[in-house]
């Protein structure tokens, strides 16, 4: 058995684990009938999610990111909070030819800067927030219509059409990203984020 465990000529390189810095600059939660959200000082957590979330709940249905079951289906909420950063926002409204995109708009929870290609932070990663909550991505928050047709009403794009269509194009990997709560508890605006990327390989 030990021929098992000897490394290969063939096996992946292996990117050790690395810390970041950011800061929750912006925190937001929906409270209407809707994923749009508002600004808050702050956010209570439980393991459910953000509490009083329009995501809020240990349970989710399954949508058209989920083609495996069929719609409707009761599975883990995984996606109890959307992150965003400030410069991908940036980005994909520039390429839609719009002024700006509001964090509000496309339902965000949070507003997290200072990491570089936020949207890239691979699945499994943690953020540890100094008032002591820990969210674990998910992965990637890919774009839909439904958030590009609120990004079109808000921004009174003259071809609402236009840019639902155009949000999930150019928002791909530029939209942030979803997750859970690990460790509940309060996060408060402006608070300090410990963000630790864990090993990283291309599986082949």
């Amino acid at each position: 058995m030990a021929e098992l465990f000897e490394r290969r000529d063939d096996e992946p390189e292996i990117q050790p684990s690395r810390k970041l810095a950011a800061t929750a600059s912006i925190v937001l939660k929906a409270t209407g009938r809707d994923f749009v959200t508002q600004q808050v000082d702050s956010l209570a957590l439980d393991f459910r999610g953000v509490v009083g979330d329009f995501h809020y709940g240990e349970t989710r249905r399954s949508g058209g990111r989920e083609p495996w079951y069929a719609r409707g289906t009761e599975m883990c909420n995984e996606r109890q909070l959307s992150i965003v950063a400030t410069d991908e926002l940036v980005a994909i409204a520039k390429a839609m030819e719009i002024e700006r995109i509001a964090p509000e708009w496309i339902g965000a929870n949070l507003v997290l800067d200072g990491v570089p290609r936020l949207s890239m932070l691979p699945p499994g990663t943690m953020l540890f927030f100094k008032g002591g909550v820990t969210l674990k991505i998910d992965g990637q928050n890919v774009p839909c219509r439904l958030a590009g047709r609120s990004v079109a009403e808000h921004a009174q794009m003259a071809d609402a059409q236009a840019g639902e269509l155009a949000f999930p194009k150019y928002g791909r990997r530029l939209r942030g990203l979803v997750a859970w709560v690990e460790k509940p508890g309060v996060i408060e605006t402006g608070e300090a984020v410990s963000v630790r990327v864990p090993e990283q390989w291309l599986y082949r």
